[in-house]
């Protein structure tokens, strides 16, 4: 905490003008809050997205005004960049968790282990061969790349992620694009542990393996799972099996989620375990437990306006890194990278999970295509940088931003005709054939 105040500290003390332009930051504050709350409404039926135009914001604002001086990069301030971008996603788990109203089972949630336990180990694979054989990179820096890389992002997927209370027998790639989401962010921790060990021991041996599996895979990940799940279970029964005079439903204040969040989150690391996977499965539970009950909507939306905000405020700083040279030293090898990585692994890797997915194969491209990169990728790269020494740091930075930008543009462009198209096609020529309980896999049909 105090490396993260005197960051910002020293990005303040940077600034010593900025007092003369008060009145205009509160005022370009104030217009892109309301733009946060307009443009989702204006933009829904255009080839565009908020966070494109948060981004082309943040371009903006550090490029033609008085703050161009002080376009931000991650090396400047590498642990503010991390506790900032942890804070937004933590927030966006919580609000995965609560549309989750499908029971967690196999069947019910078949799209979800396959997108985690097939595709995602072969996006790590496939990133770690790319970016050894194109872009040099060490076993250690390659995996931590694949780590970063693996997990889909829970913020910037808002147009691909199920609505509350929506009618999941419709939404089957909703919903699996929403719980991988709020899964894989966990899961992708225990790789990065292991790139970080590996740096450290300059080599893969079988002690770093045996405590790597036994800390950071076994310890971590059942105390995150443990910890979700009692602390959802309890907030759930204080919300909503209490007797009715003392339930904290009554207090109707959607800010709640935000304190669950963070009571969850900060509970697990206390206890060594993965906070966003306690996040994540505490939300779940809060939602099964609401059992249709309006309250659950009130945290869902709070926690989803709170979301968006801070997505607004760290995609103008990504667009101001941008403006400031983020992909300055961005070169050909960088390029074809970042293309392989959004039009070749990713929906490879997904295509190959869903294999024998008893879905149409339109239904299961679009799951495999709509694997959108975002601000947990630059959570997980800022965190190994923090705690680890790696290869090739600055060009790390400018390979994923090039990745996040043009995520954020191929996916908020094709996104809408996507989706369109997908439920056009479940109404004209799949009435009867997938339908199905949310507990039940669908059953075995074909185009």
């Amino acid at each position: 905490m105090l490396t993260v105040l005197s960051e910002a500290a020293t990005i303040a003390a940077q600034a010593p003008t900025i007092g003369a332009y008060y009145f205009e930051i509160l005022f370009a504050l104030g217009a892109l809050i309301l733009l946060v709350a307009w443009l989702p409404i204006a933009l829904h039926r255009m080839a565009l997205s908020l966070p494109m135009v948060c981004v082309l914001i943040g371009i903006a604002i550090f490029t033609f005004t008085p703050l161009s001086g002080w376009a931000p990069h991650p090396d400047k301030a590498p642990a503010l960049v991390e506790r900032s971008a942890e804070l937004i996603v933590i927030v966006s788990l919580m609000g995965a968790g609560l549309k989750m109203g499908r029971k967690v089972s196999w069947k019910g949630w078949n799209a979800t282990w396959r997108l985690l336990g097939i595709a995602m180990p072969l996006t790590i694979l496939m990133v770690m061969g790319l970016g050894h054989w194109l872009l040099g990179l060490s076993l250690a820096t390659a995996l931590l790349l694949g780590g970063a890389l693996a997990p889909t992002d829970p913020v910037l997927a808002g147009d691909v992620q199920i609505e509350h209370d929506e009618d999941e027998r419709e939404a089957e790639a909703k919903f699996a694009l929403t719980s991988e989401a709020g899964l894989n962010d966990a899961l992708a921790f225990p790789f990065i542990h292991l790139a970080i060990a590996i740096a450290a021991a300059g080599a893969l041996t079988q002690s770093v393996a045996t405590d790597w599996l036994i800390k950071d895979v076994l310890w971590k990940l059942s105390a995150g799972l443990a910890m979700g799940a009692g602390i959802g279970w309890l907030i759930g029964w204080m919300t909503y099996r209490l007797p009715a005079t003392t339930r904290l439903s009554r207090t109707g204040d959607g800010f709640v989620a935000l304190g669950v969040t963070l009571v969850a989150y900060t509970a697990t690391e206390f206890a060594h375990g993965y906070g966003f996977l306690a996040v994540f499965v505490a939300g779940v539970m809060i939602r099964r437990a609401a059992e249709g009950h309006d309250f659950n909507k009130r945290l869902h939306d709070f926690a989803d306006e709170a979301e968006r905000l801070l997505a607004m405020f760290m995609l103008l700083m990504f667009g101001g890194m941008i403006a400031g040279g983020l992909l300055a030293n961005v070169g050909w090898e960088e390029a074809a990278f970042a293309a392989a990585m959004l039009l070749v692994i990713r929906p490879l890797a997904g295509w190959i999970s869903l294999i024998g997915f008893k879905r149409p194969a339109y239904e299961r491209g679009v799951i495999a295509f709509f694997g959108i990169r975002g601000l947990g990728s630059v959570y997980y790269l800022s965190y190994g940088f923090n705690h680890g020494t790696f290869d090739y740091e600055y060009s790390l930075w400018g390979t994923l931003g090039l990745i996040i930008a043009a995520s954020i543009v191929m996916h908020g462009v094709t996104v809408t005709a996507a989706f369109d198209r997908l439920s056009q096609k479940y109404h004209a020529n799949w009435p009867t054939r997938f339908r199905r309980t949310p507990e039940t896999e669908s059953p075995a049909v074909s185009e």
